[in-house]
């Protein structure tokens, strides 16, 4: 089978998710060594930033959302790819190394490119409306709704944001449950 190609860099969590991509990526994968995310790697994703794509693979944890979020902070036109939880864990651990080859692809096909972010006047009050939001049961739908759009896990202030970065409206979102 012939590898994956990806011209952006790929950051992931540590070197057992590296070991794991390389395997069938043929591309420049870069670690955090954990949550802290050294300054280094950081001031090398912004400049590599300039020429290349920077795509966020993280763990679909809380320490995965936090790396997702500094370096969202530090580059605005980060790119996101998604692991669905249930896809990640083996061995009593969560984790992308944890996932399999078809997974890792089916989340590097369908990225959030936040560079490209479209005006959205998709508002919380539209998620609660949809029952996406603030009443029982929502959390459920919510969660079906941000897989189905490989918008990852996350609060009903999750979905709003990257449901707007995603550009995608009230009618948008009320087509995909229905």
């Amino acid at each position: 089978m012939s590898k994956f190609t990806h011209s952006g860099i790929i950051v992931v969590e540590g070197e057992t998710d590296r070991a794991f991509l390389s395997a069938f990526i043929d591309g420049e994968i870069i670690i955090t060594n954990g949550s802290s995310v050294p300054c280094e790697t950081l001031e090398y994703l912004k400049t590599a930033s300039k020429d290349r794509d920077i795509i966020v693979l993280t763990d679909p944890d809380f320490p995965g959302a936090q790396i997702r979020n500094k370096i969202q902070e530090a580059i605005s036109s980060s790119k996101h790819a998604f692991m669905k939880k249930e896809d990640c864990i083996a061995r009593g651990k969560v984790g992308v190394a944890e996932s399999d080859q078809e997974a890792v692809i089916e989340a590097l096909k369908h990225l959030l490119d936040n560079s490209k972010a479209k005006e959205s006047s998709l508002t919380y009050y539209d998620l609660v409306e949809l029952g996406l939001a603030g009443s029982n049961g929502s959390s459920i739908k919510r969660q079906a709704l941000m897989e189905k759009l490989h918008l990852g896990y996350g609060s009903g202030k999750v979905l709003l944001d990257r449901a707007r970065k995603a550009g995608l409206s009230k009618k948008d979102l009320a087509k995909e449950i229905a």
